[in-house]
């Protein structure tokens, strides 16, 4: 069973910083990808940044230049750093493992989220 839990959320003013963490156990072989994704109240769930197993790293237009997403050499730990926070940034944050096990098998694996409020 794997399992991820999301830390780091809160209530922060415009243009304020805030950290999210992840944290990833359970049977895992190999991690592929490692992400974060947020969902705002009626939207649809869409993607911030992601990691690739060599480390090649991409963001959504409207976080580049502002989010960092990072991990550990172990990938049991990913982090998503964010700078001049904007009141679109108010969402649900989800992080998001795509791995697999000791066989092989495929396994992809959502956090429960963490809520990040922007606002004055």
């Amino acid at each position: 069973q794997v399992q991820l839990v999301e830390s780091g959320g809160g209530v922060v003013q415009p243009g304020g910083s805030l950290r999210l963490s992840c944290a990833i156990s359970g049977r895992i072989f190999s991690i592929n990808v490692e992400g974060w994704y947020r969902q705002a109240p009626g939207k649809q769930r869409e993607l911030v940044a992601f990691i690739a197993s060599a480390g090649a790293t991409n963001y959504a237009d409207s976080v580049k230049g502002r989010f960092t997403i990072s991990r550990n050499n172990a990938r049991n730990i990913m982090w998503l750093q964010m700078n001049s926070l904007k009141p679109e940034d108010t969402a649900v944050y989800y992080c998001n493992a795509k791995s697999r096990n000791e066989l092989g098998t495929f396994q992809e694996d959502w956090g429960q989220g963490t809520q990040v409020t922007v606002s004055s």
